[in-house]
């Protein structure tokens, strides 16, 4: 969860349904502007926050995505939580090009992008209970 000592923070839910992946990209990106990212920061965080997004709502099978922003400093925290079906082996569900769903041409790549596009990226998940993933990215930018 968030902690009390973030500089800022918010929370958003969504109905798990794809029209809302842009969405969620797009409050990302406005929620982050004070930290004054550059391009690339903005692009890598929203591409992260997208992949993490689609997996709610294609593997989680739920009914909402709760997403959860704050940042201390320059460090942004995002957190996408889902009360779905959860993951079974999370080790085995990061290892690129792996899918539960091959029949959506999906190209399990999902986790391998958030690590390559975020400082930090940590994944909990219970069968039954649902999914949170929480990512972290030091903005870089001057404020000056």
């Amino acid at each position: 969860m968030i902690h009390s000592n973030a500089d800022n923070s918010m929370r958003i839910v969504f109905e798990a349904k794809s029209v809302n992946e842009a969405f969620a990209r797009m409050v990302v990106a406005g929620f982050i502007m004070e930290l004054d990212p550059t391009m690339e920061e903005i692009d890598d965080i929203k591409t992260a926050v997208s992949e993490a997004v689609t997996n709610a709502i294609i593997h989680g099978e739920a009914k909402e995505v709760e997403m959860l922003c704050s940042y201390t400093e320059r460090e942004l925290t995002v957190e996408i939580m889902d009360k779905g079906v959860g993951i079974e082996n999370v080790q085995q569900a990061m290892e690129p090009f792996y899918t539960t769903k091959p029949e959506m041409e999906r190209s399990g790549m999902g986790f391998a992008f958030m690590e390559a596009f975020m400082d930090g990226l940590e994944v909990w998940s219970r069968p039954g209970e649902g999914t949170k993933v929480t990512m972290k990215k030091v903005i870089g930018g001057c404020n000056e």
